[in-house]
């Protein structure tokens, strides 16, 4: 008779595993060496950055506390530089000029540049010719631009803009020469040279926007206009911020075209910020204002952009 007995049990002894470890060592070898390859490619970038940026705007800083004195000293001052540059008439002036500027060139720009990428976009052969003529102003010399259109607002009857407004029968301006259009005048010119660059940008902006929704608006009945207001400006959104803060910065940063154009004239009626600093650092050697007004410039940049991005992160 089989016997109905269950075979015995034999436990296998469980061997214990050791835990896989990592050489402490070599990782953090491998990782200092990785870092140490990564930074040794970058400090000789950092280091001219460091020398010719933030050195500078340190010793700006400083500076601003000060009456700069070569040769006898410097003395401290305290706030005094700053209450003159928020109280004198000249820097509120070139304050006023400054904020003008930036609001109308930034404005001009972007919706210019929105209108050549809407005009530009597409896949068809012809339109690379089209998008680089139109870039041209960007990579062109800025002392050559100030010079060809200081030709072009001659103040003249004949001269070249003053002839195009005479076919409209619109008399003769002075342009540059007169108070009341030196500023409507420099503004139209870095409209003219900033939005190009605009364009580009929002043309990078534009390939990524969804066709399909292009396809249902229409489906739905929607029109060219209800399409880019429904579908193109909230996907280019992030563009038009990045945009913002960039042609912001360059337009409270701006010196050469003022500079190369009228050199602040005439009366004051373009003198910025830059322009009035420059004059008070190089030609009158009143470093300690003009440090001042640097900073102040700085922090001002620094306000705007803060406040774009917060604006932009609540949003999302």
């Amino acid at each position: 008779m089989p016997s109905t007995t269950a075979p015995a049990r034999v436990d296998t002894p469980v061997v214990p595993t050791r835990p896989v470890r990592v050489s402490a060592r070599r990782f953090s070898v491998r990782t200092v060496r990785s870092w140490g390859v990564a930074w040794l490619f970058l400090a000789p970038a950092l280091i001219i950055f460091a020398a010719f940026k933030f050195v500078p705007m340190i010793r700006a800083i400083n500076m601003s506390f000060f009456e700069v004195r070569p040769y006898l000293g410097d003395r401290w001052v305290g706030w005094d530089n700053y209450r003159t540059v928020l109280t004198d008439p000249d820097f509120l002036n070139a304050i006023k000029n400054t904020a003008v500027l930036a609001i109308f060139q930034t404005g001009g720009s972007l919706l210019l540049g929105l209108a050549l990428a809407l005009l530009v976009e597409g896949t068809a052969r012809h339109l690379w010719f089209v998008r680089t003529a139109a870039f041209l102003p960007v990579v062109t010399a800025i002392a050559v631009v100030a010079e060809v259109w200081r030709i072009l607002y001659f103040p003249a009857p004949d001269g070249t803009v003053n002839s195009v407004l005479g076919w409209f029968f619109v008399g003769p301006s002075q342009f540059l020469s007169s108070e009341h259009s030196s500023m409507a005048s420099v503004i139209a010119v870095g409209i003219w040279r900033q939005a190009p660059y605009d364009m580009m940008i929002i043309l990078a902006g534009l390939a990524g926007v969804n066709r399909d929704l292009y396809e249902a608006s229409a489906v739905d009945g929607a029109g060219t206009l209800r399409r880019l207001w429904h579908v193109t400006f909230p996907a280019l959104r992030p563009v038009f911020a990045i945009l913002f803060i960039l042609a912001a910065i360059r337009s409270l940063r701006i010196f050469v075209e003022i500079y190369l154009l009228t050199n602040g004239g005439p009366n004051g009626s373009t003198d910025v910020m830059m322009t009035l600093i420059f004059r008070l650092g190089l030609e009158r050697n009143e470093y300690g204002v003009a440090s001042a007004g640097t900073v102040v410039l700085l922090a001002a940049t620094m306000l705007l952009t803060m406040t774009v991005i917060l604006a932009r992160r609540r949003r999302v």
